[in-house]
């Protein structure tokens, strides 16, 4: 009941701890020091580690808390609690020693550090006094004279300090009384003293109690019997030499101590072990006739041998080193420890290979493996270590021990693509989605730390527009184009890739790529000069009548969209109105006049012009030159500026074919009315008549009007037009004699002659043609001349002619509807107007 109740007021007590040393860096070691009393229960409270150590409740997961006591400690991973987790017994951790501290490592890991926890244990009085043996038997003559000692076994407490044995006493007694000694180890034995003569005739045996106490609170005790006989006298008990006698002995000596009876040798049998104890304390007896005795103390001090060679042992080591880590940064805890004492136990500890380690001295018996240099996993991913512990005995012992560290990959590469700079061809008018390019990277990095994925970043177009153009896969690093390019739109494509690895944080490189975009001979020159005009007829140039050979008429101007080979522009001439005229440059297109301009060469002249380009297939375009000799633009242009421009060309165009057919019908239908009527009436004016008659108007030279010297008529009609528009050009040539054709108005010609140009016929659709009217102004002639003869015209002399008349107005309106000429149309109402107005007197 009194142990219970001395261990539940220890339990009460608070832990008492001392923080020494402050938290210094990871690499440095750190102490803490606690004091707690034996024999606390499990799952009991140091201290709390974590707070001690300044680690946030957090963190704690993450540092992996580890202590090297685990057989007495744990620690909580909840709140950091350093608890008892076995029975702590002092005695049985320490034995006698006066200071019993438990000292231990804690590690932490993420980064790695260690702390030294020392735990002092308090001894509590658990333990009361006992004597081995079970009484103790004395012989003491009856002539032994009072102040005689007897020295008694002394009882073991296995407490320390004020816990332990303090004091002996027997029960009372008139011829004993009881003393308490301290031999030099310190221990306290029992002496017991004569203090009255015996006799043994009145009392053979006495019977005591030998009681040993300790100074606990409350005390403890232990008892056993004394029996003392009382024998004969004898006059002289022996006597020792020394109370105490010391004796060293090495560790290998075979200890069974032997005592001679008879010479008081002692001798050893068995194998001593200075580990298990250094030092024997042996009690002597002499007797004397088993009458007088004497009593001595026989200690044995070991002396120890370097027979244990050093243990190394890796307390802690981290499961993986990470790359890059600094130098200091522990790796391992090794604990060395030794045996033996003195310099057998002193060890120091090497690493035997060229590694980036080192080993450094923590506190006594523990080593630290810390980094001494750069840890890079692509240059070497592991490290066989051997940690050797040699001592300094005589002969030094030794022995070894090897991890292999391994080396974690972190994310300390970005990725390197193969090439500096990437450039690639690709032909224009490529297939969408087709592969044009392919990059690639390579990080020597691990797991999502290697892993690489791509990305088109910048270029220099627009981020839409860009994203129009090319795609990179994201996993092969593949670039397509998502479209057809154009060369002629863009020549080069500057692109930015990305290679981004997984790592965190994620590392990037980028690598330019040029897309040069080739060209194919996909466009058709285009010719700049000569343009058309506006309406989209041909522009003429003019050239000198008396241009001479050489002379640089104008120039075919083109270009091509494409470029090299297939922008090589030549010129070639497809079609001439006189080939022999003009000279055409291969590769300038300058048009030079190769002769002089003949008598019987046409004043307009036209050229076909063809363009090629010099790819395969060659592509070409063609141009058309209108050229007019004329030595002035008045000359090569009338001017037609008065002439109102129409609004809608097609409608006025079929308002003109219907009226000119209506018109012509009817000029028809009175015609046919009149013929009848002079066939019936059969007027007796011929005179009327004459100028119908045959011969009267037909003259071998020019036929014009009476006043033709004075120039009241002096132009006939040229009318030329260009079928592919409807600008019309009216050349005005003077009449003179030689120039003016002879007419027979009353001839089976017709009085309206239309012809075509002199221009090549694969081009006659090109050229305007001509209609030469002379009807009309013969008519004002025979007016003039016959006036006052009506009644000698000749009804169907007339008739012919105005049905010949209009057979031509027919064919003008015919031709002006197959070929969209309005002109023609205004020309033939031109025509019709007139000779209605003198046509229609003379039937009157």
């Amino acid at each position: 009941m009194l142990r219970s109740s001395r261990k539940a007021e220890t339990m009460k007590s608070q832990v008492q701890f001392l923080f020494l040393l402050s938290l210094l860096c990871r690499a440095i070691s750190q102490q803490i020091y606690y004091s707690i009393p034996e024999e606390l229960a499990k799952g009991s409270r140091v201290g709390n580690l974590a707070k001690d150590l300044r680690l946030s409740v957090q963190e704690l997961p993450a540092r992996k808390l580890r202590i090297s006591a685990e057989n007495f400690f744990n620690v909580s991973a909840e709140n950091g609690d350093l608890l008892v987790s076995g029975r702590i017994d002092r005695e049985q951790i320490c034995g006698r020693k006066l200071e019993c501290v438990l000292e231990f490592e804690m590690v932490a890991e993420n980064p790695m550090a260690i702390f030294h926890v020392s735990v002092a244990i308090r001894d509590i009085n658990d333990n009361a006094p006992h004597f081995v043996a079970k009484g103790i038997d004395l012989e003491i003559c009856e002539s032994a004279l009072p102040g005689v000692k007897f020295p008694l076994e002394s009882a073991l407490d296995a407490d320390v300090e004020s816990n332990s044995l303090k004091t002996y006493s027997i029960n009372h007694n008139e011829h004993f009384s009881l003393s308490t000694k301290e031999s030099p180890d310190g221990s306290k034995y029992p002496e017991l003293l004569l203090e009255k003569p015996l006799d043994r005739e009145q009392q053979s045996s006495h019977n005591l109690i030998l009681t040993a106490m300790d100074g606990g609170d409350p005390p403890l005790s232990g008892t056993t019997q004394i029996r003392i006989q009382v024998t004969d006298a004898n006059d002289n008990a022996p006597v020792f030499s020394q109370d105490t006698y010391r004796v060293s002995l090495k560790r290998t000596t075979r200890l069974l101590f032997v005592l001679d009876p008879n010479t008081g040798d002692i001798t050893t049998n068995g194998t001593l072990d200075f580990e298990e104890a250094s030092r024997y304390t042996l009690g002597i007896e002499a007797k004397d006739g088993r009458v007088h005795t004497a009593h001595c103390n026989v200690q044995v001090e070991i002396v120890d041998e370097n027979d244990n060679a050093p243990e190394v042992t890796f307390m802690s080591i981290s499961n993986e080193i990470p790359e890059g880590s600094d130098v200091g940064t522990i790796v391992a805890l090794i604990k060395v420890r030794d045996q033996d004492s003195g310099q057998n136990g002193l060890v120091t500890c090497s690493i035997q290979e060229e590694v980036p380690f080192k080993l450094e001295s923590t506190s006594k018996n523990y080593y630290k493996l810390v980094i001494d240099g750069a840890l890079d996993r692509e240059e070497r991913a592991e490290y066989n270590i051997t940690v050797t512990a040699t001592d300094k005995g005589e002969p030094p012992l030794s022995s070894s021990s090897s991890i292999t560290l391994h080396i974690g990959d972190v994310n300390d590469n970005a990725p390197v693509f193969q090439q500096a700079s990437y450039e690639v061809h690709v032909a224009e008018n490529n297939p969408p989605g087709a592969s044009i390019a392919q990059v690639s990277a390579r990080d020597p990095d691990l797991g999502p730390n290697g892993h690489v994925s791509y990305s088109l970043v910048a270029g220099d177009l627009e981020p839409r527009a860009l994203a129009s153009y090319v795609s990179v896969s994201a996993q092969s690093g593949v670039v397509f184009a998502q479209r057809a390019f154009d060369h002629e739109q863009l020549r080069a494509l500057e692109l930015t890739l990305q290679a981004r690895d997984h790592g965190s944080p994620a590392l990037r490189a980028n690598v330019s790529l040029r897309v040069l975009v080739g060209d194919r001979n996909d466009n058709a020159p285009r010719v700049l000069y000569p343009a058309l005009g506006p309406d989209g007829s041909a522009l003429f140039d003019t050239v000198p009548r008396a241009a001479q050979p050489g002379y640089l008429v104008t120039k075919v101007v083109a270009v091509d969209a494409d470029a090299g080979h297939n922008a090589w522009l030549s010129y070639h001439v497809l079609q001439a109105s006189e080939p022999g005229l003009f000279s055409l440059g291969l590769r300038t297109g300058e048009v030079r006049t190769a002769r002089a301009l003949g008598e019987r060469d046409a004043a307009r002249q036209r050229l076909l012009v063809a363009v090629r380009d010099g790819g395969q297939p060659p592509l070409s375009a063609t141009a058309t030159l209108l050229l007019v000799f004329a030595d002035s633009l008045q000359e090569a242009l009338p001017d037609l500026g008065d002439a109102p421009a129409p609004s809608d060309a097609q409608a006025e165009l079929q308002l003109y074919l219907v009226v000119a057919l209506a018109l012509i019908s009817v000029l028809f239908l009175v015609a046919v009315i009149l013929a009848v009527a002079l066939h019936v009436r059969r007027s007796s004016r011929p005179a009327a008549w004459g100028c119908f008659q045959p011969g009267l108007c037909v003259k071998a030279g020019p036929v014009g009007p009476p006043n033709y010297s004075e120039g009241t008529l002096p132009y006939s009609y040229n009318l030329c037009v260009a079928s592919h528009s409807a600008k019309t050009n009216l050349d005005f040539h003077n009449l003179t004699t030689e120039t003016a054709p002879p007419l027979d108005l009353l001839g089976e010609d017709a009085s309206m002659d239309i012809c075509a140009n002199n221009e090549d016929p694969d081009i006659a659709h090109d050229s305007s043609f001509s209609c030469h009217v002379s009807f009309f102004w013969i008519l004002v002639h025979c007016s003039s001349e016959g006036g006052g003869r009506g009644n000698a015209l000749d009804g169907w002399r007339l008739l012919r002619s105005l049905v010949s008349y209009l057979i031509t107005t027919s064919q003008c309106v015919l031709l002006a509807f197959l070929y969209g000429q309005q002109i023609m149309l205004k020309t033939a109402f031109s025509w019709m107007s007139p000779a209605l107005v003198i046509a229609l007197p003379l039937f009157s």
